[in-house]
């Protein structure tokens, strides 16, 4: 028996013997909120606390939300005895049904299903993913790795100008790393960007493999991260934007994040390193302050937030960030292209790696 189907059908029995036993059943889940989230130093990660509610089936404010909890289980139970997948979309539709002797429906709008199943994720310690409900596939990778793919043996190295689709779903059921002679991982966070790096084949020159998350990357590339991290033992360096959002993503990338601290433990990578950009990268790279942009009221605003956040105290960020805020400029990193462009490939992304020049 799975870990996944172990622990769904346990909670199934719980509530059986509550209602046997004559006893309120009751459904206990972690609050995920702000106030029961905390930062662990020691980890370098975003944990949540030890906060509890409980949902009780005998409670008029209860009861929908409780029989919500159960059909979500229930088809996430059948989902893994059957060994099939489906979209926390699908889910919802599935469940767009009449509750009997009643004109409403188990789940009226998508708002309603996906925080149950983040209910289940937190009270089981269980990935969506490990109870076999899958979200959009966001993401592409390529370089020195052969995978196995749902049986399907896949080279990264020969895939081409669009690289291997990474999907939802990256556990080791699906997902087995078979060899590798790469020496570390750069996440890029725009697709155009990743482009561009394996038009000019940079993780052959550079020996490491590529993943772009196009933007905010999904659970699935930071579980991913996460395995490759700890499974290979490889190093993962992180390539955005040098602004507010680029310096968020590389958070979420190493702490986790706060609406998600329940997940940290399976996906954060807490000795991930920022390449860059960095504003300080202007002077340095001898980059033209035309190309930079503004600092917007809410670039500026996000910006004070990061230095508050106890996970960006070190000396790097403090630095960094308030050299942003000094300056005034963010850059993203297509201004790259305005020295050349091959420029980012050829000499920027060789001599910050060459140099070990990054932000910890």
């Amino acid at each position: 028996m799975t870990e996944s189907k172990k622990k769904l059908k346990e909670l199934g029995n719980k509530i059986f013997n509550e209602f046997k036993t004559g006893k309120n059943p009751t459904i206990e889940i972690p609050i995920r909120s702000l106030k029961n989230v905390e930062y662990i130093p020691e980890k370098g990660l975003i944990t949540l606390g030890g906060e509890t509610s409980k949902r009780f089936f005998f409670n008029i404010a209860h009861t929908k939300k409780f029989m919500q909890t159960l059909m979500v289980a229930k088809m996430a139970k059948k989902l893994v005895e059957e060994n099939a997948t489906t979209s926390i979309r699908d889910l919802f539709y599935s469940l767009k049904i009449p509750i009997p002797g009643m004109k409403d429906n188990i789940f009226n709008d998508q708002k309603e299903s996906d925080p149950i199943i983040e209910d289940l994720e937190v009270s089981l310690d269980l990935l969506r993913e490990e109870m076999n409900l899958r979200a959009d596939k966001k993401g592409t990778m390529i370089g020195d790795l052969v995978i196995e793919d749902a049986g399907d043996e896949i080279d990264l190295r020969k895939q081409g100008s669009g690289g291997w689709s990474i999907p939802s779903k990256v556990e080791s059921d699906v997902i087995k790393f078979k060899e590798h002679s790469a020496k570390f991982i750069l996440f890029v966070e725009k697709s155009a960007i990743w482009e561009r790096l394996n038009e000019d084949k940079v993780w052959k020159k550079l020996n490491c493999i590529m993943i772009t998350g196009k933007g905010q990357p999904s659970r699935g590339i930071r579980r991913l991260l996460h395995r490759m991290r700890y499974e290979l033992n490889l190093p993962v360096i992180v390539f955005n934007d040098a602004d507010p959002w680029g310096y968020y993503i590389h958070s979420v990338i190493k702490q986790g994040s706060i609406n998600l601290a329940f997940l940290s433990q399976k996906v954060g990578v807490p000795d991930a390193k920022y390449l860059g950009l960095t504003t300080k990268d202007m002077k340095k790279f001898g980059i033209s302050r035309n190309v930079s942009e503004p600092l917007s009221p809410v670039d500026i605003k996000r910006a004070k937030e990061l230095l508050k956040y106890k996970w960006f105290q070190t000396k790097d960020w403090q630095e960094e960030i308030t050299h942003m805020l000094k300056e005034g400029r963010k850059l993203e990193m297509e201004a790259l292209s305005n020295k050349g462009i091959s420029y980012v490939s050829e000499e920027y992304l060789p001599q910050k790696v060459s140099e070990k020049d990054f932000l910890i």
